[in-house]
């Protein structure tokens, strides 16, 4: 995967020690890491019946979303947002991971055999959904539901 490496570099930026992370996921690229939220990315997280929603009214409007992570048997969905973005957020429903919280990680450039796993792999240029448009593609996709009879 192009770009992997990159991607590689710039998840592991955040490690305490990057290095190793890197060296983890180079001999396990099927495995994991645990990495700290809040310096490079926060990651709103979505119940998935309302997140693949709001991923496909992104994916309209957006070349190119920020990365996003499913988990958990497809229970959650994580997109990755600007630094900060967690503690300022206040809608409900919605989990956060900012400053102070870890986050399991899979490698970018691998298939993961269950867990958490990649929707969007980071492309390694630090590409970040904004909050506000999540916020309007989350609003989208509520209605959207709520029109289809589910919500």
């Amino acid at each position: 995967m192009p770009g992997a490496k990159t991607a590689v570099a710039w998840l592991a930026s955040v490690a305490p020690d990057p290095e190793s992370c890197r060296q983890e996921w180079e001999r396990n690229p099927l495995g994991v890491a645990l990495l700290p939220a809040g310096k490079a990315w926060d990651v709103l997280i979505l119940p998935s019946r309302l997140g693949y929603p709001t991923l496909d009214v992104l994916s309209r409007v957006l070349d190119q979303p920020g990365p996003v992570l499913v988990d958990f048997g497809d229970a959650r969905t994580g997109f990755f947002v600007p630094p900060g973005t967690a503690a300022r957020w206040v809608g409900t429903g919605v989990r956060t991971a900012g400053l102070g919280t870890w986050i399991v990680v899979p490698h970018p450039g691998g298939v993961s055999s269950g867990g958490t796993r990649w929707l969007i792999p980071p492309d390694g240029t630090g590409t970040l959904t904004d909050p506000a448009l999540l916020e309007l593609a989350m609003h989208e996709a509520a209605a959207l539901a709520v029109e289809d009879g589910w919500g």
